[in-house]
């Protein structure tokens, strides 16, 4: 991915156009980001609902990939 002189590159761009002052402030909230992101992720895949599943009515067969037939055309 990218290595320690691209990253170093990196945060002394960031620091040049910044500015020294916004930087601890601009990582708490990208950090702040990444917790609410990685929570985010985890309550979906810890959600179990019903809705989150495929629904079917009653009398109604589940055919993943076809299309309904027509009564009139057999093929």
């Amino acid at each position: 991915m990218f290595g320690i002189s691209e990253i170093a590159i990196i945060l002394m761009v960031a620091i040049l156009i910044l500015g020294a002052r916004k930087l601890p402030e601009l990582a708490r909230s990208l950090g702040k980001s990444a917790r609410i992101l990685k929570s985010e992720v985890k309550a979906m895949k810890n959600d179990t609902s019903p809705s989150a599943a495929p629904q079917t009515l009653p009398g109604e067969v589940s055919g993943r990939g076809r299309t309904p037939q027509h009564p009139d055309n057999p093929a």
